[in-house]
């Protein structure tokens, strides 16, 4: 997996130091309070550093290794020659010869595994069952100390690595970024192609790949550029027992880490204008300047203090003004690629059809804003403020899962003292106005890169990227040429106030953790659920508010206008509630198939205050007619997108869309929209609340009063005029017996495929049977049809459960194979592993079953995925919150019988099934659906 930069998303990248590999002592990292696992770093005679993490209550074991070596690393004549490398390491090696050994391994003990390779670094992660950590690690240390590189297999993976790259021709973020490399200074490694393919890894006269890819290994993998991260149940001393003989075998070559100093740009180049053509319906709009190396201010985070004041959402900032005024819908700023030398601060938007069009207009609010910034935002009360919030942060810290944590904490070992590995995100140590200022120098018109990338067609002659074949034009930029912005959106910024929401009542209510909800007796509506929950020691609450309606239920037009209420809602929360979410209360207002739910999570102190102004809107929604034309606009090129995704995803898509009740396909959606008036919207509102089925949670650090209290507040708010109705939940269609098949035209070069087996009912004994054969069945299918059969790069099979009815999906897209030829090889795998199967013996099957276990019964880590798993509950109106419980009962009473019997009836004969093709010159016909609109439902 090749990882970069991508211009749709927010850029918060911490700013680290490197530090040489020297041999250091003995370091405990500075943790959270609310951090009970112990830690020890230590560096290993090779040179290899190492942090061990021990959880004596961990159910999952887990590890990483991040290796200073990235796609930056590539030589000219082998482009992506580090992300095959980091393909080929999973393939076989001098202890574990076989291919799909390790994988397999992981999988069975209920684990999971990946890797990515970015410009400066290469990412190798996986998690286990916690007492099956040391054979894994075992496996994981063979792969950088002996790996095989066969040659059968390094021929095999190339096709792989050029699938990867197939599945993303049509990728947007991809081809934006093809198009920054184009206009790149060609000496800087950022202007090459990343991820590989036929082309770039293939033999040639005297130059085998396979010859390049192992002197690659030895010239740049070295145990000193390395970093380990262990995390078990285990004492410390015996993690590191485990580590020290497994990974000292990795040869310490002596190497340093590469020095990227040519500049990004050539001197000259900017300032500069690009406009790129996108192929979905997107209007971006970014401003980068480049910088020097943040790295070494990691514990101060100058750019992350004027990303602070750029990304602002509140009443007068940036966005909040372009908002208003029709212009953007988002906006984030901050810290983007490090390279050692330089780095870059960018500013992402994605702008309306009228800002795209007034895209200058845009940018000088922008400076203007900054100018602001430059001459009133450098005040100590703004960092006192971001310093507090960053300590309340780490103080309540909760726990990640294992996998993420050890992988980003592997790669941010490589860049921040080993004592503040842990606390390197939450520093804002010193107050630097110098810093803020140096930063805020580069922030000119002169030094910018102004990139646009809109769906409008550039002229015919306009050149194209290379391997993503992306128009794009640049051209020199004069900030003259920037038009004033208009003088009433100018008055109309200002710098954010002070925030009303930090927290300032930590403590914890009295009483014992509840072993789940219960029905609180309250007057009239919602019914409210309620559990105090303390055991993750911090002072927070979620709380959940569905609002189930039959006008959202019974039509595309009403999920449509349901949606479109949604957007409003939201529009006009953002700059009163963004202070809160800096804060550390979150919300979301969200629709779904029977309504919308509101959504608070986070420190319980302010809460109330929060969700009575969100009922508020709920009930009294300001409905302004230009936010409803870009929030309709925005809708409508969101469902053309959607057919426009990649080929397998589309083929999920109408899955889903085929077989749940009030799903809507694409095209009814989009009728929808396009006939929908801002009068319906209105109405809509006006009777969204008339007939309405509403449920409450209250979870976590709250009494059983303040429960009430939110209970008596939403019936005043919200309910008081309504009529109290049950709306019930969707089923699934019962498919008949045999397969029906659906055709999709899809304009990309790659075929999707997915096919769908469906149960026979939701009992959990048949939940049970499906969840065990889907693990038993995914990492042979994997290594089948991907590693030996190359049919493509997505390659999957799974449980595909909806609404709690069981089901297994086989998904694959390839570049290469019909959807008859992708057809053909999975009936050919599914009538052989029959045999499978009938060689499986109890203890295979108990491994299998406890793998599936792990899964299922995986600790809770914090306050939401306990709140997550109780609202599914009452969603289902399971009210015993048993329902994990007994799914694990029945997956132990699983036997050998049961899965034979299911797979031989109803597995390999496809006797419930529904198989979606995509093909660019694949006529569409989705003729046989027809026989489901009449099919019954399953609840």
């Amino acid at each position: 997996m090749i990882g970069h930069r991508s211009p749709f998303r927010l850029l918060v990248l911490l700013l680290f130091v490197t530090l040489p590999h020297l041999a250091l002592a003995a370091t405990t990292p500075i943790k959270s309070p609310n951090d009970d696992s112990q830690y020890r770093y230590l560096e290993l005679d090779n040179g290899l550093q190492v942090l061990l993490i021990s959880d004596p209550d961990a159910d999952k074991g887990a590890a990483a290794m991040n290796v200073a070596v990235g796609s930056g690393n590539d030589p000219e004549n082998r482009q992506g020659l580090a992300h095959f490398l980091e393909h080929m390491l999973f393939l076989g090696t001098q202890k574990y010869p076989k291919p799909g050994e390790y994988q397999q391994f992981i999988t069975s003990h209920g684990g999971s595994h990946n890797a990515f390779t970015a410009f400066r670094d290469t990412n190798f992660f996986f998690d286990i069952q916690a007492d099956s950590l040391e054979p894994a690690l075992d496996r994981f240390a063979q792969q950088f100390s002996a790996p095989l590189f066969t040659a059968d297999l390094v021929e095999r993976e190339k096709h792989a690595v050029n699938s990867e790259y197939s599945s993303k021709l049509k990728d947007d973020g991809r081809r934006y970024f093809s198009a920054e490399k184009a206009i790149y200074n060609p000496e800087h490694p950022s202007s090459r192609f990343a991820v590989g393919s036929l082309d770039t890894l293939a033999d040639r006269p005297n130059d085998p790949v396979r010859e390049d890819l192992v002197n690659f290994w030895k010239t740049h993998y070295s145990a000193n550029l390395m970093t380990l991260v262990v995390y078990g149940k285990q004492s410390l001393d015996n993690l590191e027992k485990m580590v020290r003989p497994r990974f000292s075998a990795i040869e310490n070559r002596h190497l340093e880490k590469t020095d990227y100093s040519a500049p990004l740009f050539k001197p000259g180049f900017l300032p500069a204008f690009m406009q790129v053509q996108s192929l979905k319906d997107v209007r971006q709009l970014d401003l980068s300047f480049p910088m020097q190396s943040m790295e070494e201010d990691y514990a101060d985070k100058p750019a992350g203090y004027v990303a602070n004041l750029i990304g602002h959402e509140g009443q007068g900032s940036l966005l909040n003004v372009l908002k208003n005024a029709g212009l953007a819908d988002s906006l984030s700023a901050g810290q983007g690629q490090d390279d050692g030398h330089q780095t870059s601060f960018n500013i992402s938007m994605s702008l309306t059809p009228k800002g795209a069009d007034n895209w200058k207009t845009v940018v000088a609010l922008t400076f203007d804003y900054i100018d602001k910034i430059r001459k009133d935002g450098i005040q100590k009360t703004y960092y006192d403020e971001l310093r507090q919030l960053s300590d309340i942060g780490f103080r309540f810290q909760e726990k990640s899962s294992p996998i993420h944590k050890v992988s980003s904490l592997a790669m941010q070992l490589q860049r921040v003292a080993p004592k503040d590995v842990l606390q390197a995100p939450y520093m804002m140590q010193d107050y630097t106005p110098e810093k803020y200022r140096d930063v805020l120098k580069r922030l000119t018109p002169d030094n910018a890169l102004i990139s646009l990338m809109t769906p409008k067609a550039l002229p015919d002659d306009a050149p194209k990227t290379t391997w993503y074949n992306t128009p794009y034009q640049v051209q020199s930029f004069n900030a003259a040429d920037l038009d004033d912005a208009p003088k009433d959106l100018v008055a109309q910024l200002g710098l954010p106030a002070p925030n009303p929401f930090i927290p300032e009542n930590f403590a914890m209510v009295d009483g014992k953790t509840m072993d789940h909800p219960i029905a609180l007796s309250g007057s009239g509506a919602p019914k409210v659920w309620y559990a105090r929950d303390k055991r993750f020691g911090a002072p927070k609450a979620d709380v959940y508010l569905s609002l189930r309606s039959p006008l959202t239920r019974d039509s595309a037009r009403g999920q449509v206008l349901t949606s479109l209420l949604v957007d409003s809602i939201k529009d006009n929360l953002n700059a009163y509630a963004y202070p809160a979410q800096l804060a550390g209360l979150d919300y979301a207002v969200y629709n779904h198939l029977r309504g919308i739910t509101l959504r608070v999570s986070g420190y319980d102190d302010k809460l109330h205050v929060l969700l009575r102004r969100i009922m508020n809107q709920v009930a009294h929604p300001d409905i302004d007619a230009q936010r409803f034309q870009i929030n309709r606009e925005q809708l409508i090129d969101d469902l053309r997108n959607q057919k426009k995704s990649k080929p397998v995803q589309q083929a999920a898509m109408k899955l889903q869309s085929a077989l749940i009740e009030g799903a809507w396909s694409v095209d009814d959606k989009l009728a929808a929209a396009n006939a929908v008036t801002l009068s319906d919207l209105r109405e809509f509102a006006r009777q969204f609340l008339a007939e309405v089925d509403p449920v409450m949670l209250a979870h976590g650090n709250l009494t059983e009063a303040a429960a009430m209290n939110l209970q008596r507040q939403a019936n005043a708010i919200l309910f008081s005029d309504s009529t109290i109705d049950d709306v019930p939940r969707s089923g699934v269609r019962q498919l008949p017996k045999g397969e029906l098949s659906v055709n999709l035209q899809v304009d990309h070069p790659d075929t999707g495929y997915a096919l769908y087996l469906q149960g026979d009912s939701t009992d959990f004994d048949e939940r049970a049977r499906f969840s065990v054969l889907a693990q038993i069945i995914g990492a042979p299918f994997y290594e089948s049809l991907r590693t030996q059969q190359q049919l493509g790069y997505i390659v999957s099979a799974s449980s595909f459960e909806m609404l709690e009815v069981p089901a297994l999906g086989f998904m694959i897209q390839s570049p290469k194979a019909s959807a008859a030829a992708i057809d053909q090889a999975v009936s050919d795998f599914l009538k052989g592993f029959d045999k499978t199967l009938a060689d499986l013996n109890k203890a295979d099957l108990e491994r299998e079953k406890q793998a599936v276990l792990s899964q299922l019964l995986a600790q809770d880590r914090r306050l939401s995925e306990v709140s997550e798993r109780y609202w599914q509950e009452i969603d289902r109106g399971e009210f015993d919150f048993d329902s994990r419980e007994q799914l694990a009962k029945a997956i132990r009473n699983v036997t050998l019988d049961d899965v034979l019997k299911t797979y031989r009836q109803t597995i390999e004969p496809r006797l419930h099934s529904l198989r979606v093709s995509t093909g660019a010159e694949k006529k569409a016909d989705d003729s046989a659906l027809a026989q489901l609109r009449s099919a019954p439902f399953v609840y």
